[in-house]
């Protein structure tokens, strides 16, 4: 390659050396990382149990906390059912806790309806949003990176487009999409913004969200009344239907 033919005589920067200092302190970190701290909170225990339910059918003996907690534990420690079941009892006997414990059949037949707290729609917050839109993107390893740090071959890299939209205020994710690598970013503000049932305030993107589809389905979900539509380096102003929207610099 070009860049090579003088490597020998150009001039090389070293790397830098980190040499540590302070030994106490770093073995202590390294040994904190080994710790492990179980408790739990008079919420969780008063929640432990399930609430009699009123309806016809069996009365379920544990709240979803309950079964969250175990399913939890199974998935960090890597264990079945029944190893969950007998760590949590063991658990539990050392915190001097004295309360039942999921066995592996209830464990399993509630999984099933079981849904993991990211895959839920959180609550959106009171009164009206600020959306912040982006994307990234994620790189997909298969067998083609196994080729190649195997064999030394050569493959295409795949890649992925992962779009958020994130309350400014609260920091959580309201929308997302995920999309193959050739997708543009302005195609995308339409459905995030179809995800989000609250009233939208305020939109914030950066430059490659500039144009006409963009400012089409922003104006579609803002607030009836007039409201402004803020990007890094213009401002768009709501106007009604059937108006020229006009920017101005900022």
């Amino acid at each position: 390659m070009p860049y090579k033919h003088n490597a020998d005589r150009r001039h090389h920067i070293a790397k830098t050396k980190f040499r540590i200092s302070n030994w106490p302190e770093y073995e202590a970190g390294l040994r904190r990382r080994g710790s492990l701290t179980l408790w739990m909170t008079p919420e969780a225990l008063a929640g432990w149990r399930a609430p009699r339910r009123k309806t016809r059918g069996g009365q379920p003996r544990y709240s979803h906390l309950a079964i969250e907690t175990a399913l939890t534990l199974g998935c960090v420690f890597g264990m079945r059912l029944r190893q969950t079941e007998g760590l949590m009892n063991s658990v539990f006997d050392m915190m001097g806790l004295d309360i039942p414990v999921p066995d592996h059949t209830t464990l399993s037949r509630r999984a099933q309806k079981w849904m993991p707290p990211a895959r839920r729609n959180p609550p959106l917050p009171d009164g009206p949003l600020h959306v912040l839109v982006d994307s990234t993107g994620l790189k997909v390893y298969g067998a083609g990176q196994w080729l190649e740090e195997k064999h030394g071959a050569r493959s295409r890299r795949n890649w992925r487009k992962f779009h958020l939209a994130v309350d400014a205020n609260s920091g959580e994710i309201i929308a997302q999409r995920l999309t193959d690598q050739d997708t543009d970013d302005p195609s995308q503000v339409e459905p995030l913004l179809s995800q989000i049932d609250g009233e939208i305030d305020q939109f914030t993107a950066d430059g490659a969200y500039d144009g006409t589809p963009t400012y089409r389905s922003v104006l579609q979900h803002l607030q009836p009344r007039a409201l402004s539509f803020h990007r890094v380096r213009r401002r768009l102003k709501a106007v009604p239907p059937g108006h020229p929207a006009k920017g101005t610099s900022t």
